[in-house]
């Protein structure tokens, strides 16, 4: 897919370590918008169904925090991981996984997926409104490549995924520049 599509300006609510809070959640709202994540940077922002689902907790997280030195690399500055759920879910999920390097991203309402045209429902998975599974090469807020999962579909039986893989992604931005 090649476009121009700039992503959607949203505001996304977040929880920051905060040391300065006493007791055992010393966490603190802080609001990050689009700009924040997006301007003036050249990143990766992948998507994936739900924090602590399989192919996203055996795979693809860990495949993306293993392979950041190669992105860096290749130019990247930052890799973002989004999902339909809210802070504390994608808090969790990132201490769970040990993550050092990849920065995950809530988007509790959908707010920026649906933007993005990739909200499908999972209802046949007890879900809800999720994500379908994609990836994008984003340039100072504009997408630069595009990289989606077929069949995107409302509770669609399959959970494809290859394309949106950091190994895909990696070959991209390997292979020789076409003038």
């Amino acid at each position: 897919m090649t476009m121009e599509k700039q992503v959607p300006n949203v505001t996304f609510r977040t929880r920051a370590r905060d040391e300065s809070i006493p007791g055992p959640n010393p966490y603190r709202w802080e609001d990050k918008t689009t700009d924040d994540y997006f301007r003036g940077k050249r990143v990766v922002l992948f998507s994936l169904p739900g924090a602590f689902t399989p192919t996203c907790s055996t795979f693809q997280l860990p495949d993306f925090e293993n392979h950041y030195a190669e992105f860096q690399k290749k130019g990247i500055d930052e890799i973002y991981c989004i999902s339909v759920n809210d802070a504390f879910v994608m808090n969790a999920w990132g201490k769970a996984q040990g993550l050092k390097n990849v920065k995950l991203i809530p988007d509790g309402s959908g707010e920026f997926t649906r933007k993005m045209g990739m909200l499908v429902a999972k209802d046949n998975l007890g879900f809800g409104l999720r994500s379908w599974r994609y990836a994008a090469v984003i340039n100072n807020g504009v997408v630069e490549k595009w990289f989606e999962e077929e069949g995107i579909a409302d509770n669609c039986e399959t959970d494809p995924y290859g394309v949106s893989s950091p190994q895909n992604i990696l070959k991209w931005l390997k292979a020789p520049a076409v003038a």
